[in-house]
């Protein structure tokens, strides 16, 4: 077995599992089209509001398609006793995690970009200016996030708590990048900045601003964060009561 197959096995179990499918691929694709689309009949700027917006969406595709995403799959097959087997295999334990996180980033870069495709024929919201720099800041953000999501499953002790145990994250990433409403208006200067050190909100000032020293020094320190993290605490067996 190689790091190909654990790819095509992560992507073939995703695939087949039509409650991931509903979390991870449809809710966000609702979230992605259905929020800008909404911002361009009911703000009086129209298309200007919805391309402004659209950024802060990608901010929940990727809190859901990729940080719950991976954490729900791996937390599953841990307690499924799947990664133990795969560990008896040749693969080494980077590879296995390698495979799965970068089936995910796949996964969530489709998602980013049928929506941006949907957003701009449904929402009148333009094609990206920097298509390179776009689709870089959605697979380093998508890899990031993975990473972290696969980090954080140290912190879930079943796998049915695992979607309940996102949804801070989720809630972070949307308030942080402002899709959620203008909330960061009403907190203080310093909550500001706390949630933009966010990884998402790397992501989302790129997009919007074209800026990319901040954002990669951002995406780098959480990388690192998420690969020691994995290090660490990563569980290949069920918690043992």
């Amino acid at each position: 077995m190689s790091l190909a197959a654990t790819y095509r096995l992560g992507t073939r179990l995703f695939w087949r599992d039509r409650a991931m499918l509903v979390a991870s691929v449809v809710t966000p694709l609702g979230i992605g089209i259905g929020l800008p689309l909404l911002m361009r009949h009911v703000r009086p700027e129209g298309a200007a509001a919805a391309a402004q917006f659209y950024p802060g969406t990608i901010a929940i595709m990727l809190a859901i398609t990729a940080f719950m995403n991976i954490n729900v799959a791996l937390t599953t097959r841990r307690d499924q006793l799947v990664l133990k087997r795969l560990r008896t295999t040749m693969l080494t334990d980077g590879q296995i995690l390698a495979g799965q996180i970068a089936s995910t980033v796949t996964q969530t870069v489709v998602v980013i970009v049928v929506c941006t495709v949907a957003v701009r024929f449904a929402a009148d919201v333009p094609f990206p200016a920097d298509p390179l720099l776009f689709a870089g800041a959605a697979v380093a953000g998508s890899a990031v996030m993975a990473t972290l999501g696969a980090a954080y499953t140290a912190a879930v002790p079943r796998a049915e708590l695992s979607a309940p145990a996102c949804v801070p994250v989720f809630l972070l990433c949307g308030v942080g990048a402002g899709a959620m409403g203008p909330i960061l208006e009403v907190l203080p200067s310093w909550a500001g900045a706390l949630f933009g050190l966010l990884p998402t909100a790397a992501v989302v000032d790129a997009m919007r601003s074209g800026a990319v020293a901040a954002p990669v020094l951002n995406l780098a320190v959480w990388a690192v964060v998420g690969l020691v993290g994995l290090r660490l605490w990563f569980r290949w067996e069920p918690r043992r009561s």
